[in-house]
């Protein structure tokens, strides 16, 4: 009998997952309805609980731990989280046993440490070479090289064909690819540039589990390649200079002549939605979530290149399943 999972490499057995796709941990959209339904698919899911409260992450595992019974992770972003905030983030994921962290943006060696002592298997997701390089040496298990394909915040210019194999080449850990990869022939592309796998977050966005709001999932399926922007003016609750990529927008029309150069000290705080009372502000780096009302089409709506590939609001597992299934096929029509 032909082997059901050819796809299988060195990760999935570090991560416990049946096949080499990771779910990018999205701040506020990767809740545990839609952590629990990659993982249940056979890939990896993450909670996205980056500034958010001990008491959220604590009640947001044990949601997961109701729905499977499959590993998962939390990602937690160090260097942009207050320092108080974050302690008491990184000290409940450990009390909660979590089996593993991601953490990303600037490497913080002790963060990596203190997870690695508590058992954690640590994945770091990196933009450059050089983090990459530290990040092993600090600690981490696994990298994830993001291109600036991705969506959300980047933290370099370099395509995911070029820095891929780079990173590849620079540690001896598993790397994983991001940016650009929502689909089964991207997998097999990432595998061929050395990868072990994939991170995906777009194509995840854009499920009936995730906890974006419809309209971004809706913006998600009708746009093309070409209709997300790079820019740092999403500035508002994270350090300046943080360029994200975002879907063109109402919001951004202003700023597309001129991406770059937004400081938050220079953006008006306008308030265009809330969230259960809490005020939520234009060019704030909150996306549209189930829980919020007002002008959300005015929110910055993460999304990468790879949204052209996103046809339709499907539920985690058929998007597990097809790229899986294009995968394979893709690696037999290579093999003959």
């Amino acid at each position: 009998m032909t082997n059901p999972t050819p796809l299988k490499t060195a990760v999935c057995d570090l991560l416990g997952c049946q096949y080499p796709i990771l779910q990018a941990g999205m701040g506020g959209v990767a809740r545990a309805e839609l952590a629990a339904a990659v993982s249940n698919a056979g890939a990896f899911g993450c909670l996205g609980m980056v500034r958010e409260s001990p008491e959220l992450i604590r009640q947001q595992i044990g949601e997961v731990r109701s729905l499977t019974d499959r590993p998962f992770a939390v990602n937690l972003i160090p260097s942009a989280t207050d320092a108080g905030l974050f302690e008491a983030e990184l000290a409940e994921c450990i009390r909660m046993n979590v089996p593993a962290m991601i953490f990303f943006w600037h490497v913080v060696p002790d963060a990596i440490r203190r997870a690695k002592d508590a058992g954690c298997v640590v994945v770091h997701q990196v933009g450059t070479v050089e983090q990459a390089v530290l990040a092993e040496a600090s600690g981490a298990d696994v990298i994830v090289a993001q291109g600036v394909e991705a969506g959300g915040h980047l933290h370099d210019t370099v395509t995911s064909l070029v820095l891929l194999p780079q990173v590849v080449d620079a540690v001896s850990i598993p790397v994983i690819g991001s940016g650009g990869f929502a689909s089964g022939r991207s997998l097999v592309a990432a595998l061929a540039l050395g990868a072990q796998g994939i991170h995906c977050g777009t194509v995840f966005v854009a499920t009936t589990e995730s906890f974006a709001h419809a309209i971004h999932k809706q913006k998600i399926v009708e746009s093309q390649a070409g209709d997300t922007i790079h820019t740092d003016a999403f500035a508002l609750n994270w350090p300046p200079h943080s360029p994200v990529r975002v879907l063109k927008s109402e919001a951004t029309a202003a700023i597309e002549p001129h991406p770059f150069g937004h400081l938050p000290d220079l953006i008006e705080r306008r308030q265009v939605a809330e969230e259960e009372g809490r005020p939520i502000y234009l060019m704030s780096t909150d996306s549209p979530l189930r829980s919020m009302t007002g002008d959300l089409e005015k929110l910055a709506m993460y999304a990468g290149q790879s949204a052209g590939q996103v046809v339709r609001v499907d539920d985690a597992q058929e998007v597990v399943d097809r790229i899986v299934q294009e995968a394979i096929v893709t690696l037999r029509k290579l093999e003959s």
